[in-house]
């Protein structure tokens, strides 16, 4: 099959489980969700602050210069300048190295101590923040933001994919990035107001960051630890009636004995980053690896934290920089709703499919449109209309993010890969993630500076490659509970040769999960 796909109704071929969705589980992946907040608010504040004249002014007086040259020089290097763009990206590079850190802490001590840990420090980097008075300072708290994200982005996904039942794991999952793209509007929102104030505007900014980071270390107290995590820990009984209570089910014994059979076989793992080189791990280990090198290439980030740097970059206003910003917020958050409700009806391949086509189409027009305006020199003004084509563009090129890179940048990684390698694959994902959100951040306005109108062009060859990777190699994984997703690559046509006959990921043999 061309294509890959696998696909089947009510468990994907796998055993059916008693319960059902709980007011309980759905409750406890909302809140366990709102780690996500984390991650968007930063991502939607950075690029607000670094364009307001007030933070420049105080921590970066060349890029005010260059500004002021660029009105009589190229439009494309407005803003190119190393220091700024550290303060946007050091954050990831400490999100990478902590997501490392992370894996050890969530496997040992449960995914709430990695929850609680990211929620603590992003408050404290919220705070160095807010009242820093030097780039030092400042990048010190980007630091402990990054740490902050790091955990969170480790451990949440996780939890979710381990708490939510498998004909519903999509939706509840992807909570995680509906609470980033909230994250994302919020911040936006404020930034456009903080804009108005007469001063210290930015340090109201950044000091928020300190509310998500409270809903996230108060939310690591009252959330119940995942039944899988339970049991790593020996914990069998207390883990049995935490199914029960999240299946809402008496008769949890089929899938109990999955999950206790799952833990054992991760117990005989003594080296989980040795063992997920192992071939009959090739699978996870490549899209953990390749969904978010491609979530990053498609050039997502630009918009959602370079935005309003962006769009003043092209001749906006101050103010219509910030609000384009906002409207790009608010398309991201309706647009995810479509993939909450899409994802367990439709599957995640067509989604994948039509947002990369999406995303390709606008990435070639709005490249286009500012080559026809700016040219290679970086010399002219848009239109309004050119504006509004522009800013429509982006907004369909957000949606279609919104819907198939976004979310399940986060869900396919974390819900393919066995007990025994959850950790490390999820760490391996989020630090691939990291380090090219690094990389884009550190290095996008000197990109557009040398790459002009073909940076776009760049990332439309991206989001094409990736594409066609999504459609010969990705199955299906739609109802797939996680303990059996060894079943979907032993029937691919192309991973099946990494699989040995004999056993199938996570540990169980063939006949023992044949219905």
């Amino acid at each position: 099959m061309a294509g890959g796909a696998f696909v089947s109704e009510g468990g994907g071929g796998g055993r059916s489980y008693e319960g059902g969705v709980t007011a309980f589980v759905i409750i406890t992946c909302i809140v366990a969700a709102m780690g996500g907040l984390l991650f968007g608010y930063d991502l939607g504040i950075s690029g607000g602050v670094t364009s307001m004249e007030e933070f420049l002014t105080k921590f970066f007086p060349q890029v005010e210069s260059q500004m002021q040259k660029a009105k009589h020089d190229t439009a494309y290097c407005k803003f190119d300048n190393q220091m700024l763009q550290l303060f946007t990206s050091s954050l990831y590079l400490a999100a990478l190295v902590a997501s490392f850190m992370a894996s050890v802490i969530t496997r040992k001590h449960g995914r709430k101590v990695s929850m609680f840990i990211g929620g603590l420090a992003f408050l404290i980097g919220a705070l160095f923040n807010a009242f820093a008075v030097n780039v030092a300072m400042l990048i010190i708290g980007r630091l402990l933001l990054g740490v902050g994200v790091g955990f969170a982005n480790q451990s949440t996904p996780v939890y979710l994919s381990e708490m939510a039942p498998a004909k519903i794991r999509g939706a509840l999952n992807i909570g995680f990035q509906m609470a980033i793209t909230i994250g994302i509007l919020v911040a936006n929102l404020i930034n456009y107001g903080t804009s108005k104030m007469a001063q210290h505007g930015w340090r109201v900014s950044l000091g928020l960051a300190a509310v998500p980071a409270v809903v996230m270390v108060i939310g690591s107290f009252i959330l119940p630890d995942t039944p899988n995590s339970m049991l790593e820990r020996g914990k069998n009984e207390e883990a049995k009636q935490m199914l029960k209570k999240i299946r809402g089910a008496d008769n949890v014994d089929h899938e109990f004995q999955d999950l206790i059979d799952a833990v054992e076989a991760a117990k005989k793992v003594e080296y989980p980053w040795k063992n997920i080189m192992e071939s009959r791990y090739r699978p996870a280990l490549i899209f953990c690896s390749a969904i978010p090198f491609f979530q990053q290439i498609t050039g997502i980030n630009v918009i959602m934290f370079y935005a309003p740097v962006l769009f003043k970059t092209l001749g906006f206003g101050d103010d219509a920089a910030l609000m384009s910003a906002v409207i790009t917020g608010v398309v991201n958050m309706l647009s995810t709703f479509v993939s909450i409700y899409a994802v367990d009806r439709y599957g995640r391949r067509l989604l994948f499919l039509e947002g990369g086509i999406q995303m390709f189409i606008c990435q070639l027009l709005v490249g286009s449109f500012i080559g026809a305006r700016f040219g290679t020199t970086g010399t002219g003004t848009l239109t309004p209309a050119t504006a509004d084509w522009i800013l429509a563009f982006i907004c369909v090129y957000v949606a279609g993010f919104a819907w198939s890179w976004g979310p399940l940048g986060w869900l396919v990684p974390s819900e393919i890969c066995p007990l025994e390698i959850r950790p490390a694959g999820q760490a391996i994902n989020v630090s691939v993630n990291m380090f090219f959100t690094f990389l884009i951040g550190q290095f996008f306005l000197t990109m557009l500076c040398h790459m002009k109108f073909g940076l776009f062009y760049f990332f439309a060859s991206m989001v094409a490659i990736m594409t066609v990777f999504i459609y010969f190699l990705l199955p299906e994984t739609k109802g797939v509970p996680i303990e059996e997703m060894g079943r979907v690559w032993k029937q691919h046509w192309f991973w099946k040769k990494y699989i040995p006959d004999d056993a199938i990921i996570g540990g169980h043999d063939d006949d023992k999960n044949t219905n």
